[in-house]
C-alpha cells in the first residue's frame, strides 16, 4: 500500500483517509452518540476537500479534538480507534502522509471489534477494501 500512497495526488488521499474513518466511525458514534468531535473532524476534512481552503487553526483544533475524544473513550476500545482515524484523516489536509494513519486506525478498529477467531481476517478484509478503494478513486481521478 505504501508505493500506491506515494503515488497518489493530496487531494484523492484526503478522499481516501476520509472514507476509511467514516467507515469505522459508527464503532465511536454509537458508543458515544453525544460527542460530536471526530464526526467533526471528517466534515472539516470534506469542507477541505470541497474548497480547498485551509485555516492550519481549524484543521488542527479538529484533529486535536478528534484525539482528545480518543483519549476520553480511555479504553483500547474499536471506539478509541475510530476517533483516532477520525484525527488522522483532518490531518491529511494538512501534511498527506497523515492518510495512513486514518487507514491504519480504521484496521485497528476492526481489530478490536472482532471476535478473537476473526480479528486478523477483519483487519485483512478492511486493509483489501482500502487498497481497492484507493486504486478506484485513483482510477477516477485521472
Amino acid at each position: 500500500m505504501d508505493a500506491l500512497v506515494a503515488v497518489t495526488d493530496h487531494r484523492t488521499l484526503a478522499v481516501w483517509a476520509a472514507d476509511c474513518a467514516a467507515r469505522v466511525l459508527p464503532y465511536f458514534t454509537e458508543a458515544y452518540p453525544d460527542d460530536p468531535r471526530p464526526g467533526a473532524a471528517l466534515t472539516t476534512l470534506q469542507a477541505w476537500i470541497a474548497t480547498g481552503a485551509f485555516r492550519m487553526a481549524t484543521i488542527r483544533g479538529a484533529s486535536l479534538g478528534a484525539h482528545a475524544a480518543a483519549r476520553d473513550v480511555g479504553a483500547d476500545t474499536p471506539a478509541r480507534s475510530a476517533a483516532r482515524a477520525a484525527g488522522q484523516a483532518v490531518a491529511t489536509a494538512h501534511v498527506r502522509t497523515h492518510a495512513p494513519g486514518a487507514a491504519i486506525y480504521a484496521q485497528q478498529a476492526r481489530h478490536r471489534a472482532a471476535p478473537p477467531d476473526d480479528a486478523a481476517a477483519a483487519v485483512a478484509r478492511e486493509r483489501d477494501w482500502q487498497v481497492a478503494h484507493l486504486e478506484a478513486l485513483r482510477a477516477a481521478a485521472a
